[in-house]
């Protein structure tokens, strides 16, 4: 939990707010019916749909160029920090030929050009013998000219379907 209102203490600065989590949770509520928050869902729903496809069709520079912002950063426990374009490429560059992915949206939140998204990142392996997984990814997105790019992610083992992170291995 700590590092749920760690990641959420985050969240509100980016977005340039001091709301708790509890408010936070009743704002999304409150909204989830609105306008604003079924076209950015639909919005990011079509970037999760470029980017199963561009794994599928191992195109590491679409995911590069199209999903994420030039400055994004991503950032996994056992995977590493990001840093832009650059440090994305290589990463993408071998992922797209190892698995294939599926982004399920768990919660979504949207305010004015801000916006994030809890998802289930299921990764499966390209190689038969290896074993399929899922990340609990924290997608941030911003609007800019009119679109939306993602801005980063943060993630680790675990699925928000189970509610539950898997321990890591040493």
């Amino acid at each position: 939990m700590h590092k749920l209102m760690l990641a959420w203490s985050i969240l509100a600065l980016l977005a340039g707010s001091s709301v708790s989590a509890g408010a936070a949770e009743s704002a999304a509520v409150v909204k989830a019916d609105s306008p604003q928050l079924a076209a950015f869902k639909k919005a990011i729903r079509e970037k999760y749909d470029m980017k199963e496809k561009a794994f599928t069709a191992h195109d590491a520079e679409t995911i590069v160029t199209r999903f994420y912002a030039a400055d994004a950063v991503s950032v996994g426990e056992g995977f590493g920090i990001f840093n832009g374009r650059s440090q994305l490429r290589p990463l993408y560059d071998k992922a797209v030929n190892e698995y294939t992915v599926k982004v399920t949206s768990m919660h979504t939140v949207v305010n004015g050009d801000a916006g994030w998204d809890w998802a289930d990142f299921d990764v499966m392996p390209v190689d038969p013998k290896a074993k399929p997984f899922t990340l609990a990814i924290l997608f941030l997105w911003e609007k800019v000219s009119g679109h939306w790019i993602c801005k980063g992610d943060f993630y680790a083992d675990g699925s928000f379907r189970t509610g539950k992170l898997t321990a890591p291995t040493p």
